[in-house]
């Protein structure tokens, strides 16, 4: 992706925003992030077109997943400096609570930094930040194998 390419060759951080306004799903779904020094909370904005169940109202499962895994990619994206977007191996998503019809945020943290594959436990909150609606662990592959 030529941002984080831009961004590594400056010897700067990507800028996230720019690299959400990049992911077309990402912005259709309204995600930001704001960012204070290093510390990355992503910010899900609220729209009716993200409710999944219109009885209760209830944000979509598909939409706070995704939520969930762009918000992985994108802290290790900022952390790990590479050209290349991290691709998710595997993710393990528990839904916890009822999203309701509001913003959400999430924070996402790397548990385990490897050469090739990374750790990240990510977790999203409305109300407040010690009750999550959602929770998310994954693996990700950060560089493709180099060819032999």
């Amino acid at each position: 992706m030529e941002l984080l390419k831009q961004a590594r060759e400056a010897g700067t951080k990507v800028d996230l925003n720019a690299l959400i306004d990049a992911i077309p799903y990402a912005k259709f779904i309204g995600m930001e992030v704001d960012q204070k020094g290093t510390e990355i909370t992503t910010v899900l904005r609220f729209d009716h077109k993200i409710i999944g169940n219109p009885v209760l109202p209830a944000l979509h499962g598909g939409v706070i997943g995704s939520f969930l895994e762009t918000t992985a990619i994108l802290q290790l994206a900022y952390e790990t400096g590479g050209e290349v977007l991290p691709k998710p191996i595997d993710l393990t998503i528990d839904y916890l609570r009822s999203g309701k019809p509001q913003d959400t945020f999430a924070r996402a943290r790397i548990t385990k930094h490897g050469r090739r594959v990374a750790n990240v436990h990510v977790e999203a909150w409305q109300d407040e930040h010690t009750k999550a609606i959602a929770a998310a662990h994954g693996h990700f592959l950060l560089k493709p194998p180099e060819e032999t």
